[in-house]
């Protein structure tokens, strides 16, 4: 008789150790192995992509540590559920059984709600084990995560996939119909995902029909998705990050990835534009003062064509910051003014370079014995410009590199003609 059930459904693990990609949890010296060996649970959350096992897992762990499995989805359950579920742990509890309340999507709870967990887990009510697919950190408060380990599950990797495929066509009967070049272009359109991948596998066996199926038909038949990527959450953080990093690594290579990424993903080009427009201006400076105009003029190009012809300009500034040479000297000269201007506090500029307006302010001082550098030798009066009674500070310290090695040339000549005005000054 044909098997009924959905694909996923039909081949969830019935043992720890047929869960997929997740050794580094579950075999060996992994945490969760150690747990089951002692058959001492602690409460956890789950964090890791969709599709890598997180309710599997936690089915299998309540029946490896004899506990009863509660599940429960923060999708579709709300305080008076939860009540519900502890009431019904409470009674378990008090006839020798224990409860594992497994709640699915747990970041879905809101910081009140996910409070009201604290007491049950505390008093041993409940083993909380909370999936997610957000970062714990974010998503979920410190009172909560600091009663429950954090474990992270990883995103299926091609082996991983290409296990679950053989497992999917062991279960059918049959191969899958595709040829080499299909079969690995369906594991890249699974994205670490198990389930999504063996849904589509699912599809595949159904509706196929007759012969192989090349890239080409296969991205026809299953209308391929999106890669993962939200723009409000974790994975919009990490690809900016990765672009960041790859620019200042001058990778033009990685940086064109990252950015491909994102703009596929549907990531905001402007939101892009204003990232690089900033990493000009921090990670290049005055090694290439011409990155920042490019950064503006990308900017100028995309609201002149918009998306996706404008997209160019983004490439095209990605490869000129990526190869243009760095320096975060100025950055770091800004960082070291600012700490400097709330040392000193509101310290007054020394009175010969205010200006006079009023003829109180000139007998008060004000502008006596400014030298105007342009009358001065090389124009260059050497005259102090910082506030009375406080050191001359080096903020800016540029680098040998592009046009930088220049601008250090010129402060070099400056202090030495500083020094010899102040030399002279001082007879």
């Amino acid at each position: 008789m044909e098997p009924v059930g959905p694909l996923a459904d039909r081949l969830r693990p019935a043992r720890l150790d047929e869960v997929i990609g997740q050794d580094h949890l579950l075999a060996g010296e992994g945490p969760l192995a150690r747990m089951v060996a002692a058959r001492k649970l602690s409460s956890l959350i789950l964090w890791g992509p969709p599709g890598t096992g997180k309710t599997s897992i936690a089915r299998l762990l309540a029946e490896a540590t004899g506990l009863y499995f509660a599940p429960l989805s923060a999708v579709f359950s709300g305080v008076a559920d939860l009540r519900k579920a502890f009431d019904a742990a409470k009674a378990r509890r008090e006839q020798g059984q224990r409860t594992l309340l497994f709640v699915d999507e747990i970041h879905r709870f809101n910081r009140a709600q996910q409070d009201g967990f604290l007491p049950f887990v505390e008093d041993g009510t409940v083993v909380l084990v909370g999936a997610t697919t957000e970062n714990p950190s974010f998503a979920l408060n410190g009172a909560l995560l600091s009663r429950a380990g954090v474990m992270v599950l990883h995103r299926l990797d091609d082996a991983a996939l290409e296990l679950l495929l053989a497992r999917a066509e062991a279960v059918m009967g049959r191969g899958l119909p595709l040829t080499p070049e299909a079969r690995n272009a369906l594991r890249a359109m699974a994205d670490g995902d198990g389930r999504y991948l063996l849904n589509m596998a699912e599809q595949i066996f159904e509706l196929a029909g007759e012969g192989q199926l090349d890239p080409a038909r296969l991205a026809v038949l299953l209308q391929r998705r999106a890669p993962l990527y939200d723009k409000g959450q974790e994975e919009h953080y990490n690809l900016i990050s990765a672009l960041h990093k790859s620019l200042r690594g001058s990778d033009c290579d990685a940086a064109l990835y990252w950015l491909a990424r994102m703009l596929v993903g549907g990531e905001e080009p402007l939101y892009i534009l204003r990232r690089l427009a900033r990493f000009a201006a921090e990670d290049i400076g005055m090694a290439d003062p011409n990155a920042l105009l490019q950064a503006m003029a990308a900017k100028e190009l995309f609201d002149f064509l918009g998306s996706p012809e404008g997209e160019i300009g983004l490439a095209q500034l990605v490869v000129y910051l990526a190869t243009a040479p760095k320096s975060n000297a100025v950055y770091m000269a800004e960082k070291a003014a600012k700490r400097a201007a709330k040392e000193h506090g509101s310290l007054m500029p020394p009175m010969h370079i205010l200006n006079a307006p009023t003829k109180l302010m000139k007998n008060l001082g004000y502008g006596d014995g400014y030298a105007y550098d342009h009358d001065a030798a090389d124009g260059f009066s050497g005259q102090n410009y910082f506030p009375d009674g406080m050191e001359r500070q080096n903020f800016y310290r540029p680098v040998e590199r592009g046009f930088e090695r220049e601008v250090l040339k010129r402060l070099e000549y400056w202090q030495k003609l500083r020094a010899k005005r102040q030399a002279d000054a001082n007879g």
